[in-house]
């Protein structure tokens, strides 16, 4: 046969023949066979081990939402940590302040400090004398009605820079520029918000305070107080300015009592940490009646009021 070839194959039971495609059919059918079972089984255990591939992505997904969790919660509890120990940290800070302070008060208002005692019990002891300072600074003029030390022109008899002759000046100046904020220096009402010609203070506010004292604040700008206004030391009450009699920008500021000017350089360093420095060198008002009634005042109130002020007219130089 053409393009075949034949194969005989003899033994004990005889020859036999066969042609080379027969034995193609028969070893591609044995190949395809075994193809077979290798797919199928291939098949199979690519089935069973997606199916344990998915369930172990499955696990690590969980495992790994978990950790984030935990991870989450770690952050959590260190910075609950953190914060607790910075709150413990500010509270052991301010008990230590606060125990500083005592003993810095109870040494101002002559008391021997015992850092050895409760602390409790040195804040009973020191706050009621301190009660008594701290109503009488926020009661008479203290500290500076603006954020600058700057004096130009102090109190005294000087030369007038306008009108050029020797005359009194009876306050304090400040060199400033337009439009720097001017706070009270201590309770009161305002009794002047307005332009005063007469004084050539131009804009000037003037208060009312306790036992007498009264501030005046002149060449402003502008207010943001208006007449019969309470204010509290502290309150803003304008703006510095050039208006009236003036030769360029300042704060002009003056403290009375009784309407009589006195020096307000005194006024001005008085705080608790400076308490004895104002009656030391104003020898000009009755402290020690005034004293005394604070004290009775003080001892009165549960805590700081604004007492009745004394109003009265006064006519500005």
């Amino acid at each position: 046969m053409r393009n075949h070839y034949q194969i005989t194959i003899s033994d004990y039971r005889g020859a036999r023949h066969f042609t080379l495609n027969q034995l193609m059919r028969r070893g591609l059918l044995t190949l395809a066979s075994v193809l077979a079972v290798v797919m199928v089984s291939g098949t199979i255990v690519i089935s069973m081990l997606s199916g344990r591939v998915g369930k172990l992505n499955s696990e690590l997904v969980e495992l790994e939402a978990e950790r984030d969790q935990v991870e989450v919660e770690r952050r959590a509890l260190a910075q609950a940590r953190d914060q607790l120990e910075a709150d413990v940290q500010d509270r052991s800070l301010a008990l230590q302040l606060l125990s500083d302070e005592l003993e810095n008060i109870e040494i101002l208002i002559g008391l021997q400090a015992e850092p050895e005692k409760a602390l409790a019990q040195r804040v009973d002891t020191a706050s009621q004398t301190a009660f008594e300072k701290r109503l009488m600074l926020n009661s008479i003029p203290s500290g500076y009605p603006l954020d600058s030390d700057r004096v130009t022109s102090s109190y005294g008899m000087r030369q007038h820079p306008v009108y050029n002759r020797e005359a009194m000046h009876g306050g304090i100046d400040f060199g400033t520029p337009v439009g720097t904020p001017v706070y009270a220096t201590a309770d009161g009402v305002v009794e002047w918000a307005a332009h005063h010609q007469s004084s050539g203070y131009g804009k000037m506010v003037r208060i009312i305070h306790n036992y007498g004292f009264s501030t005046v604040y002149g060449h402003l700008e502008d207010f943001e107080v208006a007449s019969g206004n309470y204010v509290r030391r502290g309150d803003l009450l304008g703006y510095s300015g050039n208006t009236g009699v003036s030769t360029g920008p300042h704060l002009h500021y003056e403290v009375r009592h009784l309407n009589r000017r006195l020096d307000p350089a005194t006024f001005l360093r008085w705080s608790i940490s400076e308490y004895d420095i104002l009656f030391a060198n104003e020898d000009r008002v009755e402290w020690e009646s005034l004293v005394e009634i604070i004290r009775s005042k003080a001892q009165a109130a549960e805590r700081p009021s604004l007492l009745p002020v004394q109003s009265w007219s006064a006519t500005l130089p």
